[in-house]
């Protein structure tokens, strides 16, 4: 396989990427748009709650204004090369995590299967999942949403990619 046939995510690095080539490795999953709390304890341990972000549709999985998402959104996180390996809780799933590791992207990935459901047929998005948007939500009750899935990997998305 020549150059040119491989992949631009197995033959650059995150940082060689161009906007757009990193734009397209998301996989519109939707977990790091879930409200997530963080131990006082311990800042590498976060937890994340069925409560998604104001700006998350939950339908799509996909933010309603991503453009503008970190000034509407003041603690929204801009993924870029240098913080991906420091950001704790990115889901096992994240592309973005997933090259940083130096491992490839799943079946499941739009890039990789060529559809955008797959993420949503792997088990691997919010979809139907997101118990409230974090407007509907008083922050004290916030720990009674935690849930245990998007740290975790189905198993629909390990196995090899379905035949068509």
């Amino acid at each position: 396989m020549s150059g040119d046939e491989t992949p631009f995510w197995r033959r650059k690095s995150l940082a060689e990427m161009t906007d757009s080539e990193w734009e397209s490795l998301c996989d519109g999953c939707g977990r790091c748009c879930l409200v997530k709390l963080e131990d006082a304890d311990d800042a590498s341990r976060t937890y994340f709650t069925d409560v998604g972000c104001r700006l998350l549709d939950s339908n799509t999985c996909r933010c309603r204004d991503y453009p503008n998402r970190t000034a509407k959104v003041k603690d929204c996180v801009r993924l870029t090369p240098r913080n991906v390996k420091r950001i704790v809780w990115l889901p096992p799933s994240c592309a973005y995590r997933l090259l940083a590791d130096g491992r490839d992207l799943y079946w499941l990935f739009l890039l990789v299967s060529g559809a955008t459901e797959t993420v949503h047929q792997a088990g691997i998005s919010v979809r139907g999942r997101v118990g409230a948007g974090e407007d509907e939500v008083k922050d004290d009750d916030l720990e009674s949403r935690i849930v245990s899935w998007p740290v975790r990997m189905p198993k629909a998305a390990s196995k090899p990619r379905p035949r068509r």
